[in-house]
């Protein structure tokens, strides 16, 4: 790699703020905040809104979210098609 270009790549700690989960990894994210982890060293801690742990695909709660009724408005417009 070329010295001086790229920005600095280091452990951090990534915290799932719904769930409380916590994981360790590489990245070039910075925080203020600190953490002391289970190896004995503390790292930056960032706190994030969703996370495996807590995103509606993946833990098997995703919803169909449907504003206005457009689905509905859909089918109305144009009906609704069978399975080919």
């Amino acid at each position: 790699m070329k010295p001086g270009i790229h920005p600095d790549y280091h452990p951090v700690v990534f915290k799932d703020s719904s769930t409380g989960d916590a994981f360790l990894t590489r990245s070039t994210a910075t925080s203020d905040r600190t953490v002391d982890w289970s190896d004995g060293h503390t790292y930056p801690l960032v706190v994030v809104d969703i996370s495996a742990w807590s995103h509606p695909f993946w833990t098997g709660n995703q919803r169909i979210v449907d504003s206005a009724g457009q689905v509905e408005k859909f089918h109305r417009r144009y009906g609704k098609r069978g399975a080919r």
